[in-house]
């Protein structure tokens, strides 16, 4: 039996499917295709578009039981690298690190990165703002297992949306990133003290409530220092975690005094990043 549709309800049935397509296309814009290899997959997101500072993100997602790196690999490992100079209208682009997890690296250290899946938030500011912006990213990491694996992906996208259904993932990924605190602030989970013991060890005691598992993470001035990641130890003051790392893996001719270090302290879902200049 063949059914006949009237006229009105056909053009009805049309406009409704012409307002779905265009909600996939506009939902489709919101992130750029996966650029995909053997065991991980990559691409871009866009935030909503609203004045000269806009929101993007950098999604990877990884195969069980891979892992890939924050921007300081740890004892070992590669950390990734982005370059956004083919971007039309693009002012200037910083990528922001969500806190990292701390892995055995198989060779008797530890690797820090991620796993499952990470989203590395964007601000990207816009020459002119009212001209179109595209974002486009000439990425290069490692994926790792027992071996490590580089990967070179490319990924371009468009920042038209006004409203994008990418923000909430954006959201979530920028409230994963450690915020600014000082050291002594009185959030439960803080820093209390940084201290030198001699000329090549520094000890940093931090407070975690209810004794919560904490990580702490040391980061030089300058990329080319490779500070050993810190280690839990004995002996601190009551109620206190005490941790301690040496002074180790500065550039050749490199003083450690006054140097700016970045410490970033990670307990449960709480992240904080201290800003310090050794004395």
């Amino acid at each position: 039996m063949i059914g006949i549709v009237p006229m009105r309800a056909a053009l009805g049935i049309a406009a409704t499917l012409a307002v779905a397509c265009t909600a996939i296309e506009v939902r489709a814009e919101d992130a750029s295709p996966w650029q995909r290899d053997t065991h991980s997959a990559i691409r871009l997101l866009a935030g909503s578009r609203s004045g000269a500072v806009l929101l993007g993100g950098i999604a990877i997602q990884l195969q069980p039981g891979w892992k890939t790196y924050w921007r300081t690999p740890g004892d070992s490992g590669v950390p990734p690298r982005f370059d956004f100079s083919k971007s039309d209208n693009v002012e200037a682009v910083t990528v922001l690190w969500p806190a990292p997890m701390k892995f055995d690296d198989g060779a008797g250290g530890f690797s820090l990165g991620y796993k499952q899946q990470v989203v590395l938030p964007l601000r990207i500011v816009a020459k002119n703002t009212d001209k179109p912006v595209t974002l486009r990213a000439d990425i290069n990491y490692a994926v790792c297992d027992k071996l490590c694996i580089p990967v070179d992906a490319k990924a371009e996208l468009a920042f038209a949306s006004v409203a994008s259904t990418e923000d909430g993932n954006l959201s979530d990924a920028l409230n994963a990133v450690p915020k600014p605190a000082n050291v002594g602030d009185p959030n439960p989970l803080t820093i209390r003290d940084v201290k030198r013991e001699g000329k090549a060890n520094v000890l940093v005691d931090v407070t975690a409530p209810g004794g919560k598992d904490v990580s702490l993470f040391v980061e030089g001035p300058t990329p080319d220092w490779a500070l050993p990641i810190p280690k839990l130890i004995e002996g601190g003051p009551p109620g206190v975690k005490r941790f301690a790392f040496e002074l180790d893996g500065l550039p050749p001719g490199t003083s450690a005094d006054g140097a700016a270090l970045k410490l970033t302290l990670v307990g449960g879902d709480r992240a904080y990043e201290f800003n310090v200049n050794l004395q």
